[in-house]
């Protein structure tokens, strides 16, 4: 019987070894190319890191409390990180409370309940294409709907530039990442497992909630973390909607910060490398330090969480 579904490169590969013939040199370069650029890629980041590091590291060790505790100033003995920190969480918050269960929500229903129509491709083409979209155009759409448009609602004393504006462009933007990442997780597991549910009489949500989401679940969360990481380190967005004056108003507690002035790391690192003295420099790079942490800690939650999860099933 004749073996289907063998590529004209698998037959190659197969030819060469047995004919014992080296691999082909056009395979072996175009491998040493892409370990180059690998290593190359590397290297920047880690010159990148120790240069930050070198900087924030003695910084926060003596001055920490400082760091972390003073809000912005452009006087450096009184000047600190602490609004940018809680602006930054405060972003994070919108993300996982709008923009992952509205994208897990959304690919769900495209992959698992939509008919394959003209419509549901058309759908899918620009949910692919708007993960593309520069960040400064959300920034753009974020300034002229919900700053402008809305602004009576989302900030009528700021004209709209607030935190709430704020939020609501960054989870804007992650969105299409959540709805892919989680449309090709759900893809990846396999038909048997629905038709398996189907067969003992099961409804397909009860097939989806027992056992096509906790199969799915560590590629959604991969996606959930990508989109938060992106989140967390967006500046030009943030730019476009307010967050340029590095204060973020507490009065009335977090309900009316919403819709308040606002600021967060990214845009705070903006400003303080903008400004000529030295240790505004330095506190700059501080500020970077604590936000690559902020996402390291972020990734190796969703890392334990897949990892269990991954064991369970």
């Amino acid at each position: 019987m004749a073996i289907t579904g063998i590529t004209d490169a698998t037959r190659a590969e197969v030819a060469r070894s047995l004919t014992g013939k080296r691999r082909d040199i056009r395979e072996t370069l175009f491998s040493l190319v892409l370990l180059l650029t690998l290593i190359i890629a590397l290297a920047v980041l880690v010159v990148l890191l120790f240069n930050v590091a070198r900087t924030a590291v003695p910084l926060l060790v003596h001055q920490g409390g400082r760091v972390l505790g003073n809000d912005y100033s452009a006087l450096p003995q009184n000047a600190g990180i602490r609004s940018g920190l809680i602006g930054s969480i405060y972003l994070m918050i919108f993300v996982i409370l709008l923009a992952v269960p509205l994208g897990i929500g959304a690919a769900i229903y495209m992959e698992e309940y939509a008919r394959d129509t003209r419509l549901a491709r058309f759908i899918n083409t620009n949910i692919r294409n708007l993960a593309g979209v520069p960040a400064i155009v959300y920034g753009i759409l974020g300034f002229a709907v919900f700053a402008q448009l809305l602004g009576s609602v989302t900030g009528p004393k700021v004209g709209g530039l607030s935190l709430l504006t704020g939020g609501l462009t960054i989870s804007l933007m992650v969105l299409p990442i959540v709805i892919i990442t989680t449309q090709e997780a759900l893809r990846s597991v396999p038909t048997g497992i629905r038709e398996g549910g189907f067969g003992v009489g099961a409804t397909r949500w009860e097939v989806i909630r027992s056992h096509v989401l906790p199969n799915a679940a560590p590629g959604i969360l991969t996606g959930s973390v990508l989109a938060m990481a992106r989140a967390l380190g967006e500046t030009a967005p943030l730019i476009m909607v307010g967050a340029v004056t590095g204060f973020l108003s507490t009065r009335g507690g977090p309900l009316a910060s919403l819709r308040e002035k606002f600021t967060a790391l990214p845009t705070l690192i903006f400003t303080y490398t903008k400004k000529p003295l030295p240790e505004l420099q330095d506190l700059a790079a501080a500020a970077i330090l604590v936000l690559i942490l902020m996402i390291f800690f972020v990734n190796l939650t969703a890392i334990l969480l897949r990892n269990r999860y991954e064991r369970k099933w």
